[in-house]
């Protein structure tokens, strides 16, 4: 079994043992030091990239990066993970609060740890190509593909934990009932009187001519034989029933469940994707909107070579427009 890892190598066990965070989720086994270690990997890793944002203005502007930089997606995950618990619950999911931290945690300290290893590609432009326009650009696309790697973690766990069942309601246990195997009809048995037969008896004379037969009929009982009468004829035009076995299994399922040849008994539509997938990704778009709008909140983050130092910049305008504004300045 790989080792829970510590600190930044929690990141190795994630991209190494996949299936082995993904059960430790399902079990819900140690999931608050794991939890621990992915966010002091993740704040670590995004404080560094967050340094090197920063540094395009100043060296002070590079320290408020890298303090906001982890702030943002602490505070989107913050702002977005009740909406993600409420949506499993509505639709009867079993996932947990620790369980849905740990899994959205885990897409977060990828997304960071792939940004920080792009950190030397951003430098290298830094110092090659100082232009403002491009050096944004390139790094809101580095963060976007990590982002997307890393949400491609969160959807593959979800369907671990749909596989198991914890983003569908719960299932009853199927009970075996007897099957109600029909009786046969009770055929009457009629008993068949042998009637009494007249036996010649010969009694002897005392005179000892051999005797003579006397004609008197001496009543015999015999014992009722019981002969089973032959069942009724069907009806002229009417199929003939025959009497069958009843067919493997001798019990009936209850609704909404079926079985294949060689496979217990599981519910109908299992391995289909529930309601719960489905708002996943809804709840994805809703992160990303809900992220770069707080990003464009808590600007600026690579500081205009135009303008002085600022914590933050007054609210105006959108992300969206002015990513467009840049491009069109190229």
């Amino acid at each position: 079994m790989a080792t829970d890892g510590s600190g930044l190598l929690v990141i190795e066990r994630i991209l190494r043992d996949r299936h082995g965070i993904w059960q430790q989720v399902v079990e819900e086994r140690d999931l608050n030091a794991l939890t621990g270690k992915m966010l002091a990997a993740s704040a670590i890793a995004l404080a560094c990239y967050g340094a090197v944002l920063g540094a395009f203005h100043s060296f002070l502007m590079a320290l408020t990066s890298a303090v906001k930089l982890p702030l943002l997606f602490l505070i989107t995950l913050a702002i977005c993970l009740p909406t993600l618990y409420l949506f499993n619950l509505v639709f009867g999911a079993r996932l947990s609060v620790r369980q849905a931290v740990a899994m959205v945690m885990v897409a977060i300290t990828v997304t960071s740890m792939l940004a920080v290893a792009f950190a030397p590609i951003s430098l290298f432009f830094l110092i090659t190509a100082p232009d403002y326009g491009f050096f944004k650009l390139l790094n809101v696309a580095i963060l976007t593909l990590s982002a997307f790697v890393g949400l491609k973690f969160l959807t593959g766990g979800m369907q671990v934990l749909n596989e198991h069942g914890l983003l569908a309601p719960a299932q009853p246990q199927p009970q075996a009932q007897p099957a109600q195997v029909p009786q046969q009809a009770q055929v009457p048995v009629a008993a068949a009187e042998v009637p009494a037969v007249p036996a010649p008896v010969t009694v002897g004379a005392a005179n000892g001519d051999g005797g003579a037969p006397l004609a008197a009929p001496v009543p015999v009982t015999t014992a009722p034989v019981p002969v089973a009468a032959a069942p009724a004829a069907p009806a002229q035009g009417a199929p003939a029933q025959v009497a069958t076995q009843p067919a493997w299994p001798l019990y009936q399922l209850p609704p909404g469940y079926r079985q294949q040849p060689g496979a217990r008994v599981a519910p109908a539509g299992t391995g289909q994707r529930p309601a719960s997938m489905t708002l996943l990704y809804i709840w994805i778009l809703l992160f990303g909107f809900v992220g770069t709008q707080l990003a464009w909140t808590l600007r600026p983050f690579f500081g205009s070579p135009g303008q002085d130092f600022a914590f933050f910049r007054s609210i105006d305008g959108n992300f969206y427009a002015e990513i467009l504004r840049t491009i069109a300045n190229l």
